[in-house]
């Protein structure tokens, strides 16, 4: 036996995003890659803006001493004082550079705030539909992952929450703008979900904290503004990652911000430092933290994306699909017209389709299309959503 039994049974049921990557090697090897339509992966095609590559060249140019060096674990104070300051004016709080650690994207993140607070057995709530790795996460820190499904718009279920919340309830993860919905969890209903963490930990002499993951905070349409959750819970840690709001997911770089106010703030801050070095992360990417520094609140132009979504929600739709019409991120969620997504899935790729079925994100019956792609990706896996639609009757 080379690996553990865990690690072969978490990869035997999950992996979907990846599994459905290599479809499309193979596909692509296959047909070539202009005739593969791959909407399997959020891996975004809209460069960084020109603002970063702007930074990137001054400092390849004018490098400081030592700018490759290590840093303090937390990361630069420079660099989270930016943080910071970005925070304050977002949200009216008082963030300091003592609030922020540095990460190796959302995912890092996420994984060292779950190993500096969870003990062996903690449970934390998941809503479904969720990023599937988050439930790897949580294991990895032997952790218990409690999920409870979204209602059927895709938004809290209090009721739901409420009932899943047990002494052992150490925690509670939230996505907005949602991977893979796109929904984003309206001010009132944040604000709804705070009351009830409140009142069940009085309830139960417990502290229940909600991880606030973020990474697509910046790619919100129609208008709509972020609705904080800092604002509405003391008990609130941001993630964040710059791999959407600046099309840097190669890079690794984002950041844990804890709230200013959150009770024994100073041994969580150091407990995650620690974790942050101990899991082997050491820091985030020196120059990464560099370049970010000036870049806090610029993102990528958000009406591309929104430009895609309109395009491929109303192409879809016409075509008789129902879905929940995204207000941010870059994905869609539709129902599969088969009671088995992953057999539609499969179908799909009899017209070089390329989608994630909605189990790999905890939720069958659906299934995910990425369109943070090239237009003609998009233009061309239509043809094959037509098909599919008139073989089944939509």
């Amino acid at each position: 036996m080379t690996i553990s039994h865990n690690v072969r049974r978490s990869m035997e049921e999950g992996g979907w995003i990846r599994r459905m990557f290599e479809v499309g090697i193979t596909l692509k090897a296959q047909y070539g890659d202009d005739k593969v339509f791959d909407l399997s992966l959020g891996n975004p095609v809209v460069e960084p803006p020109e603002e970063f590559n702007e930074e990137l060249r001054r400092l390849a140019q004018n490098p400081g001493k030592g700018m490759h060096r290590y840093m303090p674990n937390a990361g630069y104070p420079e660099t989270r004082s930016a943080v910071a300051q970005t925070l304050n004016v977002e949200t009216g709080l008082s963030f300091s550079a003592a609030d922020i650690v540095m990460s190796c994207g959302a995912a890092g993140a996420i994984n060292v705030v779950l190993r500096a607070t969870l003990n062996p057995g903690d449970e934390v709530i998941i809503i479904s539909p969720f990023f599937g790795e988050y439930v790897y996460y949580i294991d990895n820190h032997n952790g218990v992952p409690i999920i409870v499904p979204a209602t059927e718009e895709f938004d809290l279920d209090l009721a739901a929450i409420e009932g899943a919340i047990t002494p052992r309830t150490r925690g509670l993860i939230i996505n907005s703008p949602n991977n893979p919905s796109g929904v984003v969890y309206s001010a009132d209903r944040i604000g709804e979900l705070a009351a009830l963490l409140q009142r069940k930990q009085a309830e139960l002499g417990t502290e229940i904290y909600i991880v606030s993951d973020e990474p697509y905070r910046h790619l919100i349409y129609d208008g709509l503004s972020y609705p904080q959750v800092f604002n509405r819970y003391d008990r609130t840690i941001v993630v964040n990652s710059h791999a959407k709001d600046l099309g840097l997911p190669g890079e690794r770089i984002g950041y844990i911000a804890v709230h200013p106010d959150f009770p024994n703030k100073g041994e969580l801050v150091d407990g995650m430092v620690f974790c942050t070095r101990t899991l082997g992360f050491v820091n985030a990417p020196a120059l990464m933290q560099h370049v970010v520094r000036s870049l806090q609140g610029i993102s990528v132009d958000v009406g591309e994306y929104q430009r895609k979504r309109d395009f491929l929600y109303s192409q879809l739709t016409e075509l008789g699909y129902s879905m929940v019409k995204p207000q941010g991120a870059f994905y869609l969620f539709p129902k599969s017209p088969l009671p088995d997504d992953a057999e539609f899935v499969d179908a799909l790729q009899e017209w070089n389709v390329l989608v994630v079925p909605g189990r790999g994100f905890g939720t069958p019956g659906h299934f995910r299309i990425s369109y943070c792609v090239d237009d003609w990706v998009l233009e061309g896996a239509i043809e094959g959503f037509a098909r599919a639609a008139e073989r089944l009757g939509l």
